[in-house]
């Protein structure tokens, strides 16, 4: 229990003096007020120990948790298959990406690998063409140097009729248009061969020499069946340079060319050769026109 601290107050410095002093409390009153005062001291005491007690006991808080339903638990299971199946979609997903990935890996390797290739098959095809071109240069060559030696020592025979037994030529000088019909011809030796070509660097057999007419202001027909009849017939013993040489029958030929002097033609052959300049023993005519 508390005390109770009554405080002193000092004596005035007159008490001493009767007249001055204060009146005196009666007994009956100083004891009420002191039982009162106790009172109230030990209701205090009594408040405070129990606060105190009260302050010294643990707070303890209880939560109640959802009771588990049925409902609740299916909910509960659905979301963890979604969960699963959101997992399993992405899984799926990134190996769909994996693979789409590589896929275009290797699709851009093939096609790296397809390119080397091709590059090496046309080079490989152009080394050939090369090898076929320089093979038919050498055999003109030596057929110009066959047919040189042949008519030095004379024994070639231009002698033949108009009937065409033997091939020869009686000239071997073009003049004129004629030599302008040549000259065209054989600055085209070395171009390619397109079916229905007309130039200027790609022509087929009658493209070609109608072409080489144009260029002297004759206008041929365009297909070889009418070149093979669009002038005079005359005898392979009989050529001229500028002459058109078919290959066929007169008026159904299936290829036409032209007879440019010494032996030698310039025609549109195929498309393996292009456009050449190859002797009449190459591949001998079946007749000739004389146009000029």
């Amino acid at each position: 229990m508390e005390e109770l601290l009554i405080p002193v107050v000092p004596m005035s410095h007159t008490a001493h003096i009767r007249s001055h002093r204060k009146p005196r409390r009666s007994a009956s009153t100083i004891a009420m007020r002191a039982g009162v005062a106790g009172g109230v001291l030990s209701t205090l005491a009594v408040a405070g120990a129990s606060g105190a007690a009260h302050a010294a006991e643990p707070v303890t808080q209880t939560l109640e948790l959802p009771t588990l339903t049925a409902d609740l638990a299916a909910q509960v299971a659905q979301s963890a298959d979604v969960t699963q199946q959101a997992a399993a979609s992405y899984e799926l997903q990134a190996e769909r990406d994996a693979a789409a990935a590589q896929a275009a890996k290797q699709a851009k390797t093939d096609l790296a690998e397809a390119k080397k290739k091709a590059e090496e098959e046309k080079k490989k095809k152009a080394e050939e063409a090369e090898r076929k071109a320089a093979a038919e240069r050498a055999s003109r060559n030596a057929e110009r140097a066959t047919l040189s030696a042949s008519v030095d020592t004379g024994s070639s025979d231009n002698s033949s009729d108009n009937s065409g037994s033997s091939i020869g030529s009686n000239s071997s000088t073009a003049t004129g248009s004629a030599a302008a019909v040549v000259a065209f011809v054989q600055s085209q030796v070395g171009d390619a061969y397109v079916s229905g070509g007309t130039g200027p660097n790609s022509w087929d057999c009658s493209g070609l020499v109608q072409a080489a007419f144009k260029s002297v202001n004759i206008d041929l027909p365009r297909v070889s069946q009418s070149q093979s009849t669009a002038g005079t017939q005359v005898g392979l013993g009989n050529l001229q340079p500028g002459d058109i040489l078919y290959w066929g029958g007169a008026g159904s030929a299936y290829h036409v060319g032209v007879y440019v002097g010494d032996g030698m033609f310039v025609g549109a052959q195929n498309s393996s050769t292009g456009v050449v300049k190859a002797s009449l023993d190459y591949d001998p005519p079946s007749g000739a026109v004389r146009v000029l």
